[in-house]
Order: structure tokens, then C-alpha cells, then sequence
């Protein structure tokens, strides 16, 4: 996998100051996306073992609220194989950081459904590590930008766990 890029210090993709990875690799291609250069899976740079160190090293101060998971899309299956491994290891090291995860994708139609278009083996894993999943498609023409946290009025705001998100 690669990302796109990584925001330190985040305060627009969730609750607080958080790290923000931006994953590459989306097939949604949203009419208006914000990030439509990271829709290509070969953009940016290599998801490596050093660049994960890294971002679990920036999540240590306690002013750091949790890590945010955007893209491109982090759900499309290919990505969620390569960042349930760095999930488990943040979640292990910070249990009580939130994860936040935006994704185009529809979390009971898409996701919890085992015959979804993005459901794969490590699906069901990887939503246990998410407290705040921001679902659905961003659609331009329901752009609203007095929303938090999410682009258009179609998106949800779906809390996954009982961690304050």
C-alpha cells in the first residue's frame, strides 16, 4: 500500500489534535473529491515498517487525541489487508486513542455485510479497532460546509464503540 501523505498535529478529521494518514487508492472517484490525486493505488510513497514507527510514535503526547484514517479510501480491500496489521499495533499501544476512519463506502450495505463490494477477511477486524466510522459517498451537489467532520449530508457520523470519538 501506499499513502498519499500524513498530517501531524490534524485538527479537521476528528475530535481533537490527531494524526491523519492519508492512504492511496480509491475506486469511488466522487465528483468533487478534495483528494482526487490519491484515487491512483501507485501514488505517494510506500506504506513502509519505519513510516508506521513513525505515526505510532506521533500519537505518544497526551494532547494527541488518536489517529485518522482518510485517502483515497483506507476501506477498499486491498488497503484494509495492508493497515489491519498497523491498526492492531496502535491499538495495543494506545487503547485509549480513538480511530476515526472516513470512507465513500456504506457501512451495513458495503462493510458489515459479508457480500458487500468492500467486505473482505479482514473487514470485521479492522472495524473493531474504528470508534467513529464517517460513511458514504461524498456528493457534491449536498455539499454543506457547516457539517463537522464530513462534506456532504448523505455522510453519517457512525460511533463503532463506546470510546469517547
Amino acid at each position: 500500500m501506499n499513502y498519499a501523505q500524513i498530517k501531524y498535529c490534524d485538527i479537521a478529521n476528528g475530535t481533537g489534535v490527531r494524526t491523519s494518514l492519508f492512504v492511496s487508492g480509491c475506486t469511488h472517484h466522487c465528483k468533487g473529491c478534495f483528494n482526487e490525486i490519491a484515487w491512483d493505488f501507485g501514488y505517494g510513497e510506500p506504506f513502509t515498517d519505519e513510516v508506521q514507527q513513525k505515526i505510532i510514535d506521533s500519537l505518544a503526547p497526551e494532547y494527541i487525541a488518536g489517529l485518522s484514517l482518510l485517502g483515497g479510501e483506507p476501506m477498499e480491500p486491498v488497503n484494509q489487508r495492508a493497515l489491519v496489521p498497523f491498526l492492531r499495533k496502535v491499538r495495543a499501544a494506545y487503547p485509549d486513542k480513538t480511530l476515526w476512519c472516513y470512507t465513500g463506502y456504506t457501512y451495513e450495505t458495503d462493510l458489515l455485510d459479508p457480500e458487500g463490494r468492500a467486505h473482505c477477511e479482514v473487514t470485521d477486524e479492522f472495524l473493531s479497532y474504528i470508534d467513529m466510522l464517517v460513511d458514504g459517498k461524498f456528493v457534491e451537489e449536498l455539499k454543506d460546509i457547516t457539517l463537522l467532520f464530513r462534506g456532504s449530508s448523505n455522510q453519517r457520523l457512525l460511533h463503532l464503540s463506546s470510546r469517547d470519538a
